[in-house]
């Protein structure tokens, strides 16, 4: 994969956060669209999760953060990346995993988490980072602020990019 990581002087804190999220989402969808179909759908990790559900895990992580909860939008399914409506309400001993449908394609997830992209773009630049989350779905009573949610979002990137390069690097041998 390309590093192509942001250069400093964006011009101000807010441009940053969607700079390096821009960065790991190209990093998250590039590493899966490299890969065979096959590939994207293979698991090659004890954790069971392959390429393609963690490309909509992100979609859907991205989206409960910045729509959902952030800007208190109703959501389709906001789940969806989970077997499960509600995996952490779900009982203990659940098998609550990633999950994506036979018929949804890497593409069509790559294309859906670009134009999310966009518009968490134009929400970073609409908002000041100290706004509050509107009371939405996930606020559970302690609403986090826009920077708080920048950093969790972008660490969460992170952390995956990583795990995808060790599956990327298993897959090519």
């Amino acid at each position: 994969m390309k590093d192509d990581e942001p250069r400093h002087g964006l011009g101000g804190e807010a441009a940053h956060h969607a700079a390096y999220l821009d960065f790991y989402r190209r990093q998250l969808i590039d590493g899966v669209l490299d890969l065979s179909p096959e590939d994207r759908r293979r698991t090659r990790l004890p954790s069971g999760w392959s390429p393609i559900e963690l490309l909509s895990h992100v979609l859907h992580m991205e989206q409960r953060w910045f729509v959902w909860s952030f800007l208190a939008e109703p959501v389709d399914d906001p789940w969806g990346d989970w077997t499960d409506d509600d995996p952490w309400d779900a009982p203990v001993d659940s098998e609550a995993r990633w999950h994506v449908r036979g018929d949804v394609t890497a593409e069509h997830l790559a294309d859906r988490l670009r134009a999310l992209g966009l518009r968490t773009t134009e929400l970073l630049g609409a908002h000041d980072l100290d706004e509050i989350a509107a009371d939405g779905a996930r606020s559970g009573g302690d609403p986090a602020d826009l920077r708080w949610i920048c950093f969790h979002v972008l660490q969460e990137y992170a952390r995956h990019a990583g795990h995808l390069d060790i599956s990327v690097e298993l897959a090519r041998g």
